[in-house]
């Protein structure tokens, strides 16, 4: 199961999604080999980047970015308005001695230093127009009490709040085999619910509220999205109305190319490229999304800084990538 469900509820101003994801996520986890407590928040940010990136309006990638001094140094999910997505995080420490059961603050927000990047980067961007960007710290600062974000749901609530974007829910979970979530945002009271009290607005928004707050990590991980929509919101279908819409598939996609990894090779500049070749022969790297080898003789190289050559440079050698 690959899929997300989007729902709106005719008696609230509540829009609402349902993620489930399978082989997709199978397809992150088998070019990794991270500890238990990484893959959980991995997952779970796979799962939020899916829910946010269908309920915008654009056409372009959404990126989660996680960073810290903490054992996991860098976190990245990106997903493209298709729903196709790919996943990468990289430790600072030995993956041995991470717990089991640590926590998301422990292994993102050592220190305070933890922080959470939103990226928003339309396709039709214009040269030189920087995409939009949104930074918050990994931790809840409640008057003179600063909370530590204790998951994935919390820090992307964090997020929402700080970006004054629509009153939002989210509910995350995964494990090894499933990334399952729920998204629920109350619609502005000028837009199609305008016609609604705003008491009423107010009180439906709290009742699906309560509603979504019955949803079981079992339930996310085992059951496809219709069913979760059908056991959570049966009573509010035959009394206010709940409207599905046609699932969206969900994939698994790196955009990495041989083209990419020459555009890195010429940033490094070529004299380190050359230093490379004398030492080791190669220029050997692998993808951290998939771990596609990709590899540059000295020949390879020597075309990649001319540029009269550039497409030469680019072409797939004979022994790989």
């Amino acid at each position: 199961m690959n899929e997300l469900l989007v729902f709106m509820c005719d008696g609230a101003p509540v829009r609402g999604e349902i993620v489930s994801i399978g082989t997709a996520w199978q397809a992150v986890l088998e070019r990794r080999n991270d500890p238990p407590a990484i893959r959980k928040i991995l997952g779970d940010f796979v799962g939020a980047a899916t829910l946010l990136t269908a309920s915008l309006k654009f056409n372009g990638t959404l990126i989660i970015q996680a960073q810290s001094k903490g054992p996991i140094q860098l976190l990245v999910v990106e997903c493209k308005s298709d729903l196709s997505m790919r996943a990468t995080v990289k430790l600072s420490v030995d993956p041995s001695k991470i717990s089991p059961d640590a926590s998301l603050g422990e292994l993102l927000d050592a220190n305070n230093t933890g922080r959470l990047v939103i990226t928003l980067d339309p396709a039709d961007r214009e040269p030189g127009q920087p995409p939009y960007q949104g930074i918050v710290a990994l931790q809840d600062h409640q008057g003179t009490v600063i909370k530590p974000v204790t998951s994935a749901a919390e820090a992307i609530a964090l997020y929402m709040q700080n970006s004054e974007q629509l009153e939002t829910r989210i509910w995350l979970s995964s494990n090894e085999t499933h990334v399952g979530g729920l998204l629920l945002q109350r619609l502005p009271d000028s837009g199609g619910h305008a016609h609604l009290d705003p008491q009423v607005a107010a009180e439906g928004w709290s009742r699906i509220q309560t509603l979504g707050e019955t949803i079981t990590s079992e339930e996310l991980l085992t059951l496809p999205p219709a069913t979760i929509l059908r056991r959570l919101f049966l009573e509010e279908s035959v009394e206010n109305g709940v409207r599905s819409f046609p699932p969206r598939p969900i994939s698994f996609a790196c955009r990495c190319s041989r083209a990419k990894v020459a555009d890195v090779l010429r940033m490094l500049g070529q004299d380190e490229v050359q230093s490379i070749i004398d030492e080791q022969g190669i220029v050997e790297t692998f993808c951290d999304f998939c771990a596609k080898p990709y590899r540059f003789d000295a020949v390879d190289c020597e075309q990649v800084f001319k540029t009269d050559l550039l497409s030469d440079a680019t072409r797939p050698p004979s022994g790989g990538h």
